[in-house]
């Protein structure tokens, strides 16, 4: 290639500074406790607000959340979605024809003071439903299956407990077994160890359904009951993990169905690096803690408890899947002494998870398509260049705590930590959409 062509398709390819949002919505952690508010301040040069609740650093395109690309001035900021659309190229071919000029995939920081949501995603064909009834509550028409990756212990529900926990259930809260009714309680009992799953499914979509479809005064009444048993209770024995949840929960949403929904829920607590999946039509919560979240590029959600937003039971009951068992806690793939690959089995995204120490390198190979990355913690060397060089020799930039950056399609990216450790996540599309090139 020409030395002149060379380094214009240098600078094309420049990694571009990003300005992100934040969401401060009552769950969040409040003030400089939050990382989410770190993050924003050293990101946009803004003070913290103790006063204020935290909850969710977004980057990406999605219009609830836009990033702002770096452009020397503030008077006239770019979007994200905007700078792409002037030149979809930095897209990569396979990431345009397949998506079009936008990206497949949305980051998020999350910083989980108390619970959110009972809460599922729709699926694609779901989506584009809810979203032709009602585009003004449901924005998008795709999917949004999603990966958390935990910056600190967190807590969360997913899935369905396996039949064996309801069983267990069903004997020792009489609350929930007198809901339900006898009958059908003792069908789920008595179902044998070589049961029909499609049977013992419709059976927990019947139970769920009744518990969610019940009248406040009902629920009410029942977690009334509830908590002055336990009360007694735990007098004389140590209440089980999923008691004190429940009873945890419903002290930050009280009389809230979604505190006894948590029962018919499997109790997830990950240990810091560890990943959760969840699917689409999966229900699910994050009960506390921090952590990095992607998904694809949706911000649809259907909610049933534990919130004071709109809820939509009826719909989120309709596409629920009923599946039973505890739900993979992802560990990752090694790439190198220092980076961690985490692969959901949807083609929008992955996410690579780098902790570097002092005056260590790591070196992000070209990929076909773009890549967003995020610093968390420290300062390092950040070097671009073209994914032919045999060096990365792109100017030397130093990036801290709160940086993000997009990297366009066909640049390959060399770190050098220069603090005690330097800590940073980057997203793309899922590798697996590439392996037929």
């Amino acid at each position: 290639m020409e030395p002149w062509k060379n380094a214009a398709m240098k600078k094309k390819r420049r990694p571009v500074r990003l300005h992100c949002s934040f969401k401060n919505y009552d769950w969040g952690i409040l003030g400089h406790h939050s990382k989410v508010a770190r993050l924003f301040a050293l990101n946009s040069g803004s003070d913290i607000d103790p006063a204020k609740p935290y909850a969710e650093f977004w980057i990406g395109t999605h219009e609830s959340g836009p990033s702002f690309a770096e452009s020397g001035s503030e008077e006239d900021p770019v979007s994200l979605k905007s700078w792409i659309a002037r030149d979809p190229s930095v897209l990569g071919q396979k990431v345009l024809d397949k998506w079009g000029p936008d990206l497949p995939f949305l980051c998020k920081v999350l910083s989980v003071q108390k619970a959110l949501s009972i809460q599922a995603h729709p699926d694609k064909e779901m989506a584009r439903v809810l979203h032709k009834l009602h585009p003004g509550v449901y924005r998008d028409d795709n999917h949004k299956p999603e990966v958390a990756l935990a910056l600190t212990e967190f807590e969360a529900l997913c899935g369905f407990i396996s039949l064996k926990e309801l069983k267990e259930m069903l004997r020792t809260i009489p609350e929930i077994a007198e809901l339900v009714g006898v009958a059908d309680a003792e069908k789920i009992l008595l179902v044998g160890e070589r049961h029909e799953n499609g049977k013992v499914n419709t059976d927990l979509e019947a139970m769920f359904s009744r518990l969610m479809l019940s009248s406040k005064e009902t629920i009410s009444k029942m977690i009334s009951k509830l908590k002055r048993r336990l009360n007694q209770e735990k007098k004389k024995r140590q209440l089980t993990v999923k008691e004190q949840l429940v009873l945890r929960l419903e002290s930050q949403y009280p009389a809230d169905v979604g505190a006894i929904a948590a029962f018919f829920l499997n109790y997830v607590k990950l240990k810091r690096g560890e990943a959760l999946y969840c699917g689409p039509n999966e229900p699910h919560a994050y009960i506390s803690g921090e952590c990095v979240e992607c998904m694809a590029t949706s911000d649809n959600v259907v909610r049933a408890g534990l919130t004071s937003k709109q809820i939509d039971v009826q719909t989120l009951l309709s596409m629920l899947k009923y599946r039973q068992g505890a739900p993979e806690i992802m560990q990752g793939v090694s790439l190198n002494a220092y980076t961690t690959r985490f692969i959901p089995p949807f083609e929008e995204f992955e996410v690579d998870s780098c902790n570097l120490p002092h005056s260590a390198s790591v070196v992000f190979p070209s990929f076909i398509g773009p890549s967003l990355f995020l610093v968390t913690a420290g300062k390092g060397r950040f070097d671009a260049g073209l994914a032919g060089d045999d060096v990365v020799t792109e100017d030397d930039d130093i990036v801290e705590e709160g940086e993000v950056l997009f990297v366009p399609a066909h640049t390959k990216i060399c770190i050098t930590a220069r603090s005690t450790e330097l800590h940073l996540y980057r997203v793309g599309a899922n590798s697996t959409f590439f392996r037929d090139l």
